[in-house]
């Protein structure tokens, strides 16, 4: 029999028809099937409901980890106790990624203040932060089951430490769809010149149709690379080639009926309309010197500052989920600029300053109301010093997966709750944990939708974000 249609009955099942037409994501993908034109539509069957809270997310990451003890989680005990061994209790059974022996307790050498409202603890590593303090729920017992970079990094948005599954961003926009046809659904803005952790398997779309994929877009040169028309290819012989392309991919559809055909056909008439849509939005240029000068952020040049102020350009012209990696945040005390001392310093003024920009303009716009801000890191650090500083001046906290700080803002968050709790050495969570799957299936609920029937049918079992875990939290709402 002729392969291509083998292939054509394959897909033709009714385990296939069902698996692409019946569930969430079927519904979703469904609507992007193209018009006359060869333009994808974009009303998405699965629109936010009206329960939700959170029409868009801004998930900013602080890749390596951010040291929650000298920033969010006060433990006025811990610097009491600076120096002694560590309880022989607390480390029992237990592996970490740099540490061995009997390593001695750490306490911070930042300085906490209490702010906002409600009075919370924060430490002066971030001062503008602390200006908005009643913006945002913390939540300080977070953990997870990883303790190395790539796995949890994987883990929190994947919701598995293995590549291959869809992407956190992935899995929001196949449910619901996108709200401008010009822009991708999903972007990507990564700063200080690395890659996420996970690679792009941590805003990849995994099994999901590529469609799903998050699109990295750089603040500096041009903002999508290879969407530039070559030299020589003005925008009437582009627009003759892909008219060309459509054409041969149409008539494989009709012989294979691959889904991924359509997928190609939407993406070329996407990047088509990207050429012009996305360098205006990228151009902050646009922005007042005010505002520019609120953010930190400064034209041409790539970094958080500019990644913050192209969130709030990306959401406000219809972009449902902005994805921000930063590296730089892997506190190990190896070398000065990754000490918990004026390395941590350093580092925190190039976040502060525009990620509190973020959250009073998106608010000054109307748009915190409705847009979901998340901020953290794939695990903790270590309530110890990281074994290989024990003789160093430099101080510095190995990885720790039992507990950590996140927080969240906007989109029916409870600003200013601090909600959870570690013990008084920073060991393990007291109260209210929240598991990696627990937070995924609070994200997902704020935008409306219900984690358990968010699936996927791949390789005979039906997937979703949460595997077969996750609750939600709503005590963070309001």
């Amino acid at each position: 029999m002729n392969p291509l249609v083998l292939e054509n009955h394959l897909l033709r099942t009714r385990r296939y028809f069902l698996k692409s037409g019946l569930n969430l994501g079927g519904l979703a993908l469904s609507s992007l099937a193209l018009d006359g034109l060869g333009n994808p539509a974009v009303a998405s069957a699965l629109a936010p409901s009206p329960a939700a809270r959170a029409k868009r997310v801004i998930y900013l990451h602080m890749t390596g980890s951010p040291p929650n003890l000298d920033l969010f989680d006060y433990k006025p005990e811990l610097s009491k106790r600076h120096g002694e061994d560590c309880p022989e209790s607390f480390l029992a059974g237990k592996k970490f990624a740099f540490t061995s022996g009997t390593p001695t307790l750490l306490g911070t050498p930042q300085k906490f203040r209490q702010v906002g409202s409600t009075g919370r603890w924060m430490s002066d590593a971030l001062p503008h932060l602390q200006t908005v303090s009643d913006e945002i729920c913390c939540v300080h017992s977070m953990h997870s089951d990883q303790f190395n970079h790539a796995p949890a990094e994987l883990l929190m948005y994947t919701g598995s430490p293995r590549a291959g599954r869809p992407s956190m961003g992935s899995w929001v926009t196949y449910g619901l769809g996108s709200e401008n046809a010009d822009l991708p659904a999903f972007v990507v803005l990564i700063s200080s010149g690395v890659q996420p952790n996970g690679g792009k398997s941590s805003f990849g779309s995994g099994f999901l149709p590529s469609v799903f994929q998050g699109v990295q877009c750089r603040s500096k040169g041009d903002p999508v690379l290879f969407a530039s028309d070559p030299p020589g290819m003005d925008r009437n012989l582009r627009r003759q080639t892909l008219d060309a392309l459509s054409a041969l991919n149409h008539a494989q559809a009709a012989e294979v009926g691959n889904p991924e055909t359509q997928t190609r056909i939407s993406q070329y008439e996407l990047a088509f309309r990207m050429q012009v849509s996305v360098p205006e939005v990228m151009d902050i240029s646009q922005e007042s010197a005010s505002t520019l000068e609120e953010y930190g952020a400064e034209a041409g040049k790539s970094s958080l500052a500019n990644n913050c102020l192209l969130a709030r350009r990306l959401v406000e012209s219809g972009v449902r989920f902005v994805q921000l990696f930063d590296w730089g945040w892997d506190f190990h005390g190896t070398r000065a600029d990754s000490g918990i001392g004026d390395g941590l310093v350093k580092k925190c003024e190039s976040m502060d300053r525009p990620v509190a920009a973020l959250l009073r303009d998106l608010k000054q716009r109307g748009l915190l109301e409705d847009t979901l801000v998340v901020w953290g890191g794939e695990f903790g650090r270590t309530p110890f010093r990281e074994g290989r500083t024990a003789k160093s001046k430099i101080l510095g906290r190995d990885h720790y997966p039992d507990c950590y700080t996140m927080w969240l803002a906007g989109a029916g968050v409870n600003g200013g709750l601090d909600y959870g709790s570690t013990d008084e050495l920073g060991f393990g969570v007291a109260e209210n944990p929240v598991h990696v799957h627990d937070l995924q299936a609070t994200i997902l609920d704020l935008l409306g939708i219900d984690h358990t029937r968010l699936t996927y049918r791949f390789q005979g079992r039906d997937y979703r974000l949460t595997d077969v875990h996750g609750e939600v939290v709503s005590e963070l709402f309001t």
